[in-house]
């Protein structure tokens, strides 16, 4: 046994904030798009990786047949409590079973080799240090014949913000910050990368790319917005710097939005893009198993430098990082394998791999400094230029 583990109530409300005001105008549409003609093959077995609250992993466990199995894991306990509340209120699962596990893709799956007939990542990839090493983790484990299919943000995304941002700096001859912009819009993934992410994996397929918009009244709203605060916002502030620095920056942020759009809302652009690979399989005939359909992809720009190990990550991943497990969670680092759950359990449904202590510490210290152009009653600081 080990000692009981502790969770910060911090982790628990930002879980929160995911599910409900995250996950509907961002996790819900990039998940949409790897649903998309999505086939489960009969007594499937599925694995859903970074699956945070639940989208999609509640839509597949939907299609699956009776006698198909899915794991899902995801590095915080905290999103996998609300994603076991969710199946639970599902009621019985028709002879399908689900098994959940706080646990992590990097640096690598601890899943054995041709396991799963589908891999599925919804936006996690990400936060991986590879993109091209995580396509080739997740083909690892997939069976011959069997998919994958990731989603996440391609190079484009904010490209409205990161344009005005640019200006900004260029303006006021912030050099460093300028070139700290670069290399963030950089780790956004193109068309390309996704292309050559598939053949490194030695999987055959195509990649989805699809639009759509965030829309924002003012420009308060866009950095208090969850999905922008928990989401590129710490990014955008490391790159201003910190301190005044920052501050200031933000400022010259703020009056550049309200000069350029007034009382007109402020919209970003966000490029979803889905990897749809299928592992080769010489016993199959073609007609076997549907080929992903491919369809016309848009807004491609020209190869961006690769993202780096070392890429900022947002407060949400922070918070998430370094908590430990759920009482639900075993407290082996094993998962028992599809072949070999049918030993583990006769009967289908939610299963938990064992359980322990949990406690709770009150944590609601914040990381990152508030910005002053968006306080209440804060005046523009008079060092400022006109």
């Amino acid at each position: 046994m080990t000692a009981p583990h502790k969770r910060t109530l911090r982790v628990e409300k930002l879980a929160r904030i995911y599910d409900a005001e995250i996950l509907p105008c961002w996790g819900v549409r990039f998940g949409k798009l790897l649903l998309r003609n999505l086939f489960v093959p009969d007594r499937s077995q599925v694995l859903d990786v970074s699956c945070g609250t639940g989208y999609p992993t509640i839509e597949i466990l939907r299609r699956m047949s009776e006698g198909s199995r899915m794991i899902a894991i995801d590095e915080s306990s905290a999103m996998l409590d609300v994603v076991r509340r969710k199946v639970a209120e599902l009621g019985p699962l028709d002879k399908k079973a689900v098994f959940f596990r706080t646990e992590s893709a990097v640096p690598k799956l601890s899943f054995a080799d041709e396991v799963y007939d589908l891999v599925v990542c919804n936006l996690g990839i990400s936060d991986m240090p590879s993109l091209e090493d995580a396509v080739r983790d997740f083909a690892r484990v997939a069976k011959p014949g069997g998919e994958v299919r990731c989603t996440l943000p391609l190079a484009g995304t904010f490209s409205e913000f990161h344009d005005l941002y640019r200006e900004v700096l260029v303006k006021h001859d912030k050099h460093e910050a300028l070139d700290r912009l670069e290399r963030h819009v950089a780790r956004y993934p193109t068309f390309e990368q996704l292309e050559r992410g598939l053949a490194a994996a030695e999987l055959t397929g195509s990649v989805e790319v699809e639009e759509f918009a965030l829309l924002f009244r003012s420009a308060r709203e866009l950095f208090f917005a969850p999905v922008i605060e928990y989401g590129p916002l710490a990014d955008w502030k490391a790159v201003a710097g910190g301190g005044q620095e920052m501050q200031d920056v933000f400022w010259y942020i703020k009056e550049a939005i309200d000069a350029y759009f007034g009382d007109r809302p402020f919209h970003v652009t966000v490029k979803a893009g889905c990897l749809i690979g299928r592992k080769a399989d010489q016993t199959l005939h073609d007609h076997e198993i549907p080929a992903p359909e491919a369809r016309p992809a848009r807004g491609a720009r020209k190869p961006a430098t690769p993202a780096t190990p070392d890429a900022i990550t947002t407060p949400l991943a922070r918070a998430f990082e370094t908590e430990d497990l759920s009482p639900f969670d075993s407290l082996d680092t094993s998962l028992p394998f599809p072949h070999d759950l049918d030993h583990a359990t006769d009967d289908f449904g939610v299963h938990e791999l064992a359980s322990g202590d949990i406690s709770f510490e009150n944590d609601d210290a914040g990381g990152d400094p508030d910005l002053d152009a968006f306080a209440d009653g804060k005046k523009r600081p008079h060092h400022l230029a006109d």
